[in-house]
């Protein structure tokens, strides 16, 4: 396993500043989730550690040793890409062993290490086929074993499922995190899909801009986002802002300030009933435009207080347009924003 720190990093091409001083914690063993938009540096990030992209400034340690000058081969480290970039003249079992074959390993020493890993990603009945005889989420299936084979104390994951179905993506989410679990190599997962990231990371680095907002847990990133910009990002569909009179009525003193935004998540709408709770706050009546149905829930679309909002309910309940019904929101499941700065005011 591997501890990893980067030290202000930047990075330019020409008068693009992709990375403006990054700094960032791994610790040995950790699956970390680098996600943000297109654009925001975090394959570029990924790539200075692989030692496929020269940083400008800053430095990278691995076990308090830099590695700023070191060799990318020598990195110890192995990568999985977006693209599976197999090599079509070689079989599955050629194409796993082809880089311990580089290392001048023993036939015999490849052919246990294969056969190993494909067990692990249970694959080894393809070990005979070509790429071109396999599915997609079988050929990325065998790009991860590739770099699995090599034992590296690093593995690095730059957005390897975008090129498959939804199902196919579910299905390798959980047999990444399981290999994690068994192999325990220092693990750093770039995408810019927030399921996958909440789903699968130990941690997240949310970036933006080439800097990063905020790094915790997935739930700390979901439930205490540190601005607007997170609060909009993760989460699916993403968070309810709410301006106007109705902040007054919050009992937070910063609530009273101009230019205050109340974020809600969907789910922390409750169809109000009986009596309040102390940390509960009553809105007005939702009128029901449309509903959304996703299985074993439905999100309502519609309006509350003038303004538009999305609530999540069970499925099994019904509801039609125009219906009106008074909702309530959990205070401690709710956020305040600065509308200027973009902080969040009860952090």
């Amino acid at each position: 396993m591997a501890q990893i720190s980067f030290s202000q990093i930047t990075k330019s091409f020409k008068d693009n500043h992709i990375l403006k001083g990054i700094d960032l914690e791994i610790a040995s063993g950790e699956f970390l989730v680098l996600v943000g938009p297109s654009g925001c540096g975090k394959s570029t990030l990924l790539r200075t550690l692989a030692g496929l992209e020269k940083m400008d400034g800053g430095d990278i340690k691995v076990n308090n040793k830099s590695i700023k000058h070191v060799e990318p081969q020598d990195r110890d480290v192995a990568m999985v890409f977006q693209n599976y970039a197999l090599y079509p003249h070689m079989n599955v079992a050629e194409n796993m062993g082809f880089a311990l074959k580089l290392q001048k390993k023993s036939s015999q020493e490849i052919k246990n290490r294969v056969q190993e890993i494909a067990d692990l990603l249970q694959i080894g009945h393809l070990l005979e086929r070509k790429p071109k005889e396999l599915s997609g989420g079988q050929r990325q299936r065998v790009a991860l074993g590739r770099a699995l084979a090599r034992q590296t104390s690093i593995v690095l994951f730059d957005e390897p499922l975008s090129n498959l179905d939804a199902h196919l993506r579910s299905q390798m989410r959980v047999e990444i995190k399981r290999l994690h679990q068994a192999l325990k190599s220092t693990m750093i997962y770039v995408t810019h899909d927030q399921m996958e990231a909440t789903t699968m990371g130990d941690r997240i680095a949310v970036l933006k801009d080439g800097r990063i907002e905020q790094i915790g847990t997935p739930s700390e990133i979901y439930h205490r986002p540190k601005n607007l910009f997170i609060a909009s990002f993760i989460g699916s569909p993403e968070m309810n802002f709410m301006e106007g009179g109705l902040l007054h009525r919050l009992p937070w003193p910063e609530a009273k300030k101009p230019g205050q935004i109340l974020g809600v998540r969907p789910e922390v709408f409750k169809i109000h009933q009986g009596s309040l709770l102390s940390h509960e706050l009553e809105l007005g009546h939702f009128q029901v435009e449309l509903s959304e149905n996703l299985g074993g829930q439905q999100m309502l679309h519609g309006k509350v207080e003038g303004q538009n909002v999305r609530i999540l309910a069970d499925s099994v309940d019904q509801f039609y347009k125009d219906q009106r019904f008074p909702v309530k929101i959990d205070l401690t499941k709710s956020q305040l924003f600065d509308k200027s700065s973009g902080l969040n005011q009860r952090l």
